[in-house]
């Protein structure tokens, strides 16, 4: 499993055990989120805290089934089925991961 392969599902697990620490951990200090297209949605790992902190509080049963992985490069692209919210419901999702310097540097979500 090559750097890019085990920060994605590093930050996968850390997702589903809803552990903000080392699902932050898996993100440099200065990454970059946005939609793809785009639209920057939050820049640091600071603001990535915010983000997800809060989100695995109030949804203690999500989780993120990994339906496809494709690696290419320094590029992880995940296809995945997320369950689990508090208020009900289902989402899909492609995330989009650039590593460099063994961290992930961007993230582009399609949704």
């Amino acid at each position: 499993m090559n750097t890019t392969e085990r920060l994605a599902q590093a930050q996968l697990d850390a997702y589903n055990a809803g552990d903000i620490d080392a699902f932050a951990a898996c993100y440099a200090a200065d990454v970059e989120v946005y939609m793809l297209g785009g639209e920057l949605l939050y820049r640091g790992r600071d603001a990535l805290r915010a983000q997800y902190g809060p989100y695995f509080e109030a949804n203690p049963n999500l989780h993120a089934a990994l339906l496809n992985r494709t690696i290419q490069g320094d590029f992880a692209i995940d296809h995945e089925h997320v369950t689990g919210f508090a208020k009900g419901g289902e989402l899909f999702a492609v995330a989009i991961y650039e590593v460099r310097e063994e961290l992930i540097q961007k993230v582009w979500f399609i949704k």
